[in-house]
């Protein structure tokens, strides 16, 4: 009975993982149709092709007796690989067409690999033992693991190409001498971006801005954040839930509505062109975010600590200092990340606030170095290389608080 059970239940995992993957390769292919279009015209037509001969594979995969069909799905799968390599024969070829190729030859290879296997054609022909199929089995459990995580490493990396292209891209206009946006990518290598950038005094002027409004954001938007999230946490009082409800309702409409109330309000305060302004403004408009984050991080906190620590003669606020602060350090420290990052990176209060070049941040400062008049592109990519990398820099340093704070604020409990 044993026997029979093995070989009734036994179905090669080549072949699920098969089916799985030339569905994704369907879609991959059909997706590649309106780049094609954009950049070949209408010999992106071929790339229908493509997916209409993946779709017939798909169809024509064996199922167990079915030996006729697996000899037709391999010489589908031939027909694929002679025309993906076909059109890779031609000259001027791009990255980009290697890749699109890639997801009609990998599939396609796979499929003549796996059901011209030994197993697989013992298995498609009905004539597997029941030692074999009981092989089958066990090879099924090392197997399947394996080809899922290699699926999930191909759609990861896949994301990151999609992260890193325009980074590489921008990195090579930066060492690139001249201001071209085309061209060979890593042909030719300068450094004299780099050092026109830094040896001006423009970018360091920008920078102390930047620095200088981006602490003074974060310390006074803890120094709010940091009690309003624990009174919300940890007190009952009148107005709470509106309140809470207030801070959710002002994230839903875009900053660009209060950017002229906020510019009369500094204009009438005499802020205007100023850190202080700006520290005030920033402070303001991420205080809710502040405020909500570290409220879930406090709700997880058991209250049995400071229950404990008031029966040992703390006072609240003794308790707030020396037992719950301590504990949320790393919400804090995510806060702060969040903070620091939300006035590094803001653009349009900074523009509208500060008129004069002395008082410019940086994405103020960048912006400004592409003019209608001429575009200074190969400077303009050193200097977003020289922006970014304090925050990368602060990704890293603060990754250990990034995962801790985020994934205990997630949960209360």
């Amino acid at each position: 009975m044993s026997e029979d059970l093995a070989k009734r239940h036994y179905v090669p995992a080549e072949l699920g993982t098969l089916r799985t993957w030339l569905v994704a390769a369907i879609f991959v292919n059909l997706a590649i149709v309106p780049l094609e279009w954009l950049r070949v015209g209408d010999l992106a037509m071929l790339s229908v092709l493509d997916a209409a001969i993946l779709g017939i594979l798909l169809m024509m995969l064996p199922d167990e007796g079915a030996g006729g069909k697996r000899d037709f799905a391999i010489i589908v799968a031939g027909v694929a690989m002679i025309s993906a390599l076909l059109r890779l024969a031609t000259s001027e070829l791009a990255v980009f067409d290697y890749w699109a190729r890639a997801w009609l030859i990998l599939p396609a290879g796979m499929a003549i690999w796996w059901l011209s296997s030994p197993h697989v054609s013992s298995w498609i022909r009905g004539d597997m033992t029941t030692e074999g199929a009981e092989r089958g089995l066990a090879r099924n459990r090392t197997l399947k693991p394996r080809l899922s995580a290699a699926g999930v490493h191909i759609v990861l990396l896949h994301a990151v190409a999609v992260v890193l292209i325009p980074v590489i891209w921008i990195l090579d206009v930066a060492l690139s001498p001249g201001n071209a946006l085309g061209g060979e990518v890593f042909d030719q290598f300068t450094g004299e971006h780099f050092l026109k950038i830094l040896g001006g005094e423009s970018f360091w002027i920008w920078l102390r801005n930047s620095v200088i409004v981006s602490l003074g954001t974060t310390i006074l938007g803890l120094s709010l954040a940091i009690p309003a999230g624990y009174a919300f946490s940890r007190f009952k009082f009148r107005g709470r839930e509106p309140a809470m409800f207030s801070f959710l309702l002002v994230q839903m409409f875009p900053g660009i509505i209060i950017l002229v109330p906020y510019f009369l309000v500094m204009k009438s305060l005499g802020l205007l062109n100023s850190w202080l302004g700006l520290v005030l403004a920033y402070s303001v408009t991420a205080l809710p975010l502040c405020v909500w984050m570290l409220k879930g991080f406090f709700d997880t906190v058991p209250k049995e600590l400071e229950e404990a620590a008031l029966l040992d003669g703390c006072t609240q606020p003794q308790v707030f200092r020396k037992v719950i602060l301590p504990l949320s350090l790393p919400a804090v420290a995510v806060t702060a990340l969040f903070s620091f990052l939300a006035a590094w990176n803001e653009f349009l209060l900074a523009l509208t606030f500060n008129t004069s070049n002395e008082m410019y941040t940086l994405p103020v400062g960048l912006a400004s170095m592409i003019s209608a008049t001429g575009q200074a592109w190969g400077d303009f990519a050193a200097a977003s290389l020289l922006v970014s990398l304090p925050v990368v820099l602060l990704f890293i340093l603060f990754q250990r608080f990034l995962v801790e704070g985020l994934s205990a604020g997630g949960v209360k409990g």
